[in-house]
């Protein structure tokens, strides 16, 4: 069965269930790729950076400061967009606690992996990029809801008038000196971003891309998106008098 019509077969309820579940799995996956570019020591993602310095000087996880940081996130989000944001977009609080303590658990279970060479610590990097290039696809495909690292992205975007696009790589690039810049501060060096954090930067949303267009899971999980409206995903804006949606589309990281 074509996956357009896959969701018109098992109905809008079950289609949004399994959606849901779909998002529910790239966020752990994401989680895990996150772990695994991070284990291999040469520094860990964009999003993650911030949080990752700060665990290494201070006694909380990196789970525990990602947590902390998406709520940031997400406060901001509801001030920036105060009017126009859909209640529903709270649920990025259970997301982000489901995401958070995935991280911390993935890193545990990363525990035995120590990569000491270079071709080890490359290898290790890259296991990560492709893994969470799927979360990410697999995340974004069923079109459910916001993760609080786009959402706070858009709702800049949304006020600022500028491309999403834009707007992300500032973004990143922000926590990324500010990283380095706390690194510095707390470690006189740069302690736990690298070349691997720039390597992730412009590899994953490639690899992404990848997934979206050879993936026949990915492309499955799109198809649910056929009989369901768009409704939670969406901001309903005001200008100029008339109606206008801004759609929060996840774009690759």
């Amino acid at each position: 069965m074509r996956a357009g019509n896959l969701a018109a077969a098992m109905g809008v309820r079950g289609a949004l269930v399994l959606r849901c579940a779909a998002f529910a799995a790239g966020v752990v996956i994401n989680s895990f790729g996150i772990a695994f570019i991070t284990k291999a020591a040469l520094g860990t993602s964009p999003i993650s950076s911030l949080p990752y310095v700060l665990s290494l000087a201070l006694p909380l996880s990196l789970g525990g400061f990602t947590l902390i940081m998406n709520m940031l996130f997400i406060a901001a989000q509801f001030v920036l967009l105060r009017g126009v944001i859909k209640p529903v977009q709270l649920l990025q609080i259970p997301v982000n606690l489901v995401f958070s303590a995935a991280i911390d658990l993935s890193m545990s279970l990363l525990g035995w992996l120590e990569p000491s060479g270079l071709i080890a610590r490359c290898a290790s990097l890259l296991a990560g990029c492709v893994i969470l290039a799927f979360g990410v696809a697999l995340e974004v495909a069923p079109d459910v809801l916001l993760v609080p690292g786009e959402g706070i992205v858009r709702a800049i975007a949304y006020r600022t008038r500028v491309r999403f696009g834009s707007v992300k790589v500032g973004f990143d690039l922000t926590l990324m000196l500010l990283a380095a810049g706390l690194s510095l501060l707390l470690f006189r060096g740069l302690n736990g971003i690298g070349a691997g954090t720039i390597i992730s930067a412009l590899l994953v949303g490639r690899i992404v891309n990848l997934f979206n267009r050879r993936s026949r899971l990915i492309s499955a999980v799109r198809g649910l998106r056929g009989s369901v409206e768009r409704r939670d995903a969406d901001v309903e804006i005001e200008r100029e008098g008339a109606p206008e949606q801004v759609r929060y589309e996840q774009q690759a990281r």
